[in-house]
């Protein structure tokens, strides 16, 4: 498994974060807590694409979850060695490199352990959005049974259609998937497989799966807003996220 081009490509959001950084299970976090009363018991797990919990279209879109009701933590399991902003579409990162550092035996214990101390807060019931790289950790803890609801944008590392199958058989957790027109990850024939495994009603717990045409993949994280294409995938990527979450999580 590998990434694509579109994996290290996109536009840094403009604006200003809301949420704050804290220490959960020894891991530095990212959390977005509402203004308003929310379950103490449940969590959405924001899981981020390769740019972390420093790049500040994650932030944001913690904000906006939060904004929705939703306690979100975003932990830092790629250990303080994102991929920095500035390699955004500059051509010249060695992600392969990259990779082979932040493998599972890597970024895995550090997401547990943030669980873990969650599930000692009180927190019982958890939501995972997984991004690109985050839509594996997605799948795995779905597999596990570790979350009750996923919701997956653009999914990298996904072995089709073995994966999905999988999910067919094992995991008990609702699934979303965000997906758009060009993505080397998730193409459209992996689209239409996902369809035929788990749509038309077979998987009994629920399915549902978004495309937003002329998108790429990166889209609902980097999109560019000068793209109205673009921005109204993103814009209905969260919202189809939101309403998902509220009605299964």
């Amino acid at each position: 498994m590998s990434f694509c081009e579109h994996c290290i490509q996109g536009v840094r959001h403009k604006g200003e974060p809301e949420g704050q950084i804290e220490t959960i299970g020894d891991v530095k976090c990212y959390v977005g807590t509402p203004t308003v009363d929310y379950p103490k018991d449940k969590v959405v797990l924001f899981l981020p694409d390769v740019f972390g919990i420093e790049l500040i279209n994650n932030k944001l879109l913690v904000d906006d979850f939060a904004r929705n009701g939703f306690k979100v933590v975003a932990p830092d399991y790629l250990n303080g060695d994102a991929i920095p902003h500035e390699a955004m579409d500059s051509g010249n990162f060695n992600v392969g490199t990259w990779f082979a550092n932040h493998g599972q035996d890597k970024t895995r214990p550090t997401l547990d352990r943030v669980i873990v101390a969650l599930n000692e807060q009180g927190v019982t019931r958890f939501g995972a959005t997984g991004y690109c790289f985050g839509g594996r950790y997605t799948f795995d803890l779905a597999f596990e049974g570790i979350i009750q609801c996923s919701v997956v944008a653009h999914p990298s590392l996904l072995k089709i259609p073995e994966d999905l199958e999988k999910y067919a058989s094992i995991s008990k957790a609702p699934l979303l998937i965000n997906s758009c027109t060009v993505d080397k990850q998730f193409p459209l024939e992996a689209q239409a497989k996902a369809d035929e495994i788990l749509g038309g009603g077979k998987f009994t717990p629920g399915y549902k799966r978004e495309y937003f045409e002329g998108c790429e993949h990166g889209f609902a994280v980097r999109g560019d807003f000068s793209n109205e294409k673009v921005k109204a995938g993103k814009e209905g990527a969260f919202k189809a996220s939101v309403e998902f979450f509220l009605q299964h999580l």
